[in-house]
């Protein structure tokens, strides 16, 4: 983790975080206690970043206290209701209680109608809007090794680039907010077909009877091997779908993909395959990893499970 970046003169008040129970926010609501960085969670369900105060965060009761004073307000919530819930809806609404130079920086995964809809609000309220979506999952997240895709006014970027440095190990900025977001779905849409992928055929290589690890024995040191796939291949073999993502949110996700598809009037049928699946796996197996898309490959290809 960039450690060694704290807080600065450019830096206003406090970080509210906002979504610091889930895995991914308070992994990074921790990382930026332990920087130095003043920081104030709150979380949907009560308890669930309690363990923030060890590493000196103040947990609040309301999105609006938590945002109260604070110079830059981050949501990392599950989806675009989330969002806007916790900002733009009701008395204990954030962005009421945000000073005119605060920011908001937005780092979950909503898609380009959810940022275009948190640009519009943030723009109602007088606040700045960055959009910043995150490559990584827990264990990068809890390392600070996130790669933060950045985008937003360039005026205020030497006021959050402290924060982004601790939770990330690399910022890429694009140009105005919503880039961020575009090209997040664009990268999601490659990671999630390698795990779906990886999923049938694995599958396909069990119901041959074939010890799926020669795949990566025929690849290896060419042009095809990736160690993404061994990562998650590996964990699909081993029958280890412990959640770094869950497939709940891979599924949404993919559902955001198909949707961008749609916008743009592009006919992507692979995605859209993709999304049908995982959106199936979701009903059954929500919070396993997204790993567990293999349950549904195996089961439709006829391949056994032993070790279920």
């Amino acid at each position: 983790m960039n450690s060694n970046h704290g807080p600065n003169e450019a830096d206003r008040g406090s970080v509210a975080v906002l979504g610091a129970g889930g895995l991914m926010g308070q992994a990074m609501a921790a990382n930026l206690a332990r920087a130095g960085f003043d920081v104030r969670a709150w979380n949907r369900s009560a308890g669930k970043a309690d363990p923030l105060v060890a590493h000196g965060a103040r947990i609040a009761a309301t999105p609006a206290e938590a945002a109260a004073d604070a110079g830059v307000v981050l949501t990392m919530l599950a989806d675009i209701h989330a969002v806007i819930a916790a900002m733009d809806v009701g008395t204990d609404r954030a962005l009421a209680q945000m000073q005119p130079d605060a920011i908001w920086l937005q780092m979950s995964t909503i898609g380009e109608n959810g940022t275009s809809e948190c640009i519009q609000a943030a723009r109602r309220a007088g606040v700045t809007f960055v959009d910043a979506p995150v490559l990584g999952s827990r264990q990068p997240a809890e390392q600070g090794k996130l790669t933060v895709l950045g985008s937003g006014p360039a005026e205020v970027r030497p006021r959050v680039q402290p924060i982004l440095d601790v939770v990330g190990e690399r910022t890429i900025w694009l140009g105005e907010a919503g880039a961020g977001s575009r090209l997040k779905l664009v990268v999601n849409a490659w990671v999630l077909t390698v795990v779906e992928a990886a999923a049938e055929i694995i599958a396909l290589a069990e119901s041959f009877r074939l010890d799926p690890r020669l795949l990566f024995d025929a690849i290896e040191g060419g042009g095809l091997d990736l160690p993404y796939l061994r990562m998650k291949g590996m964990a699909m073999i081993e029958r280890n779908f412990t959640p770094a993502f869950r497939l709940a949110l891979a599924a949404k996700d993919a559902a955001l993909v198909d949707d961008a598809a749609k916008r743009h009037d592009l006919d992507l049928p692979m995605l859209k395959a993709i999304s049908d699946r995982l959106a199936e796996g979701a009903k059954d197996h929500p919070d396993d990893d997204m790993t567990a898309t293999y349950r549904i490959a195996c089961k439709r290809s006829g391949a056994t499970s032993p070790a279920d």
